[in-house]
């Protein structure tokens, strides 16, 4: 089963009937002590931040992102991070500090370098770029790509989007001749399909296909998957999707070179697994376990974030380069 229930941010689980379980004319342009650019106005196009602004924004997301993973406490990042990451962050340290409380016994230092930044130049608010980095964590040749967002000038700069692409995946972007990237709006006419409605097209498809996503490990592949698995002997499983495209969750995307678009956005997932009378749900998966309310008897409703990149064409159907996926939340009944 799935469905799309409009723009919603990731909630608590709740009952299982619910199935439910994160002046515009004037523009004056002034460099504060710190070396950045403020903006007052909305109309004004520029880049969306300054190379030594982007540089520091990343030093600071590492900085707390590494406090939080060692002491396993998701307070210490929650102004680094939002959006998808925030929810899929916020459940891998929840889940830590439960089963650790004393702090991660595994912690090693994520290590960003190499970084290279996309920032595009647009008018308004919210403002976001792109960091290209190389991590000392999983593949060597790996690119870490994540998106800085700030919703208005008394924000700080967090992380919405991580995803991960191998070499050959991230894309040439289309830039000006001072370097300065090129968003895509979220109702891009010229593109396969809108960045605003990806979200709900994803949820949708993986309720009921159809020729819109290329095949792949994240559509086709996973469709299938959850096909076999929805009804086996003493086990029946059930699937919502839901779009998720307001705030921070909103999706974003750089135009490239060949015209086409990388775009991140985010979807929200449920899975609800249904013994037969007799069967029991057996938990081994210690983050399940950490993240679980409720007594597991019949039923375990398991709640998902997932942040994907797709290269979304001028024609022709959309095509995933990454999908990252996080344990947000757990309910037994």
């Amino acid at each position: 089963m799935s469905r799309d229930r409009g723009d919603r941010s990731p909630r608590t689980l709740r009952s299982p009937n619910r199935f439910a379980l994160a002046t515009a004319a004037v523009t004056v342009l002034s460099v504060t002590a710190s070396g950045c650019v403020v903006v007052h106005g909305e109309r004004e196009v520029v880049p969306t931040a300054a190379r030594a602004e982007a540089a520091r924004a990343l030093k600071d997301f590492l900085t707390a992102y590494n406090k939080a993973d060692k002491a396993y406490d998701r307070s210490l990042d929650a102004g680094r991070v939002t959006g998808a990451l925030g929810a899929i962050d916020g459940g891998k340290l929840e889940a830590g500090h439960r089963t650790n409380p004393g702090g991660n016994p595994g912690h090693v230092p994520l290590k960003l370098t190499d970084a290279k930044f996309t920032i595009p130049r647009k008018a308004g608010w919210p403002r976001w770029f792109v960091a290209d980095t190389r991590a000392n964590k999983g593949s060597a040749d790996a690119h870490w790509l994540l998106v800085f967002t700030r919703s208005d000038a008394s924000k700080v700069w967090a992380v919405s989007y991580l995803t991960i692409l191998a070499p050959g995946d991230v894309p040439a972007f289309k830039t000006d001749k001072d370097g300065w990237a090129e968003p895509v709006t979220a109702d891009d006419p010229a593109l396969a399909v809108q960045p605003r409605k990806l979200s709900t097209a994803y949820a949708t498809y993986l309720r009921s296909g159809g020729d819109m996503f290329a095949p792949g490990p994240h559509t086709s592949q996973w469709r299938a998957t959850r096909l076999e698995n929805a009804s086996k002997p003493g086990l029946a499983r059930q699937y919502i999707d839901e779009s998720l495209t307001n705030g921070d969750y909103a999706p974003v995307g750089l135009r490239t070179t060949d015209g086409d678009a990388l775009v991140f956005f985010a979807t929200h997932h449920y899975e609800r697994q249904t013994a037969a009378q007799g069967v029991n749900l057996n938990i081994t998966d210690p983050n399940i376990k950490a993240l679980l309310t409720g007594e597991v008897k019949q039923s375990l409703t398991l709640e998902y974030v997932s942040n994907q990149a797709v290269l979304d064409p001028r024609k022709g159907p959309v095509k995933f380069v990454s999908r990252v996926e996080g344990l947000t939340g757990a309910e037994g009944e």
